[in-house]
């Protein structure tokens, strides 16, 4: 015997995408967009940590911080499952975790994401690239 859900009681994933101007004072914006999103998220602290390492990561490291640049936010709720990207315009590097010296006062931001998240993980190239942080946990919808 097989159960299955009737299509109507089952929810379907939510996706929510924004674009945003390349600058430093944009991190604010992110984070409010992604906390009215997930308000009654019971981890919403470690996705805005995450959202926040991201963006300030698009923008130091990637042309998204140049005159004129911009990058995306884009959440995903999928029952008790989020995913908060970051879509870049790409730059030289990858994004890679770091072993920061202890008084350095950068390094630290996708070590803190890889702590934080279920997993993580990015695609793309010098031309544009896309960094992912996954989070799941019991989420009463």
């Amino acid at each position: 015997m097989s159960l299955t859900m009737h299509p109507a009681t089952q929810s379907a994933p939510l996706c929510w995408r924004r674009s945003f101007p390349g600058v430093v004072e944009q991190a604010r914006a992110v984070r409010r967009f992604v906390g009215c999103l997930l308000a009654d998220c019971p981890y919403l602290d470690d996705v805005l940590l995450a959202a926040d390492e991201l963006v300030v990561n698009a923008l130091c490291h990637t042309k998204s911080g140049q005159d004129g640049g911009f990058f995306v936010v884009e959440i995903v709720r999928d029952g008790g499952r989020v995913a908060v990207s970051v879509a870049d315009q790409g730059g030289p590097g990858e994004p890679a975790v770091l072993d920061a010296a202890e008084l350095a006062e950068s390094g630290r931001g996708l070590r803190t994401v890889s702590h934080t998240a279920a997993s993580w993980g990015w695609y793309g190239n010098d031309q544009g690239r896309t960094v992912t942080a996954v989070f799941a946990g019991s989420w009463a919808a």
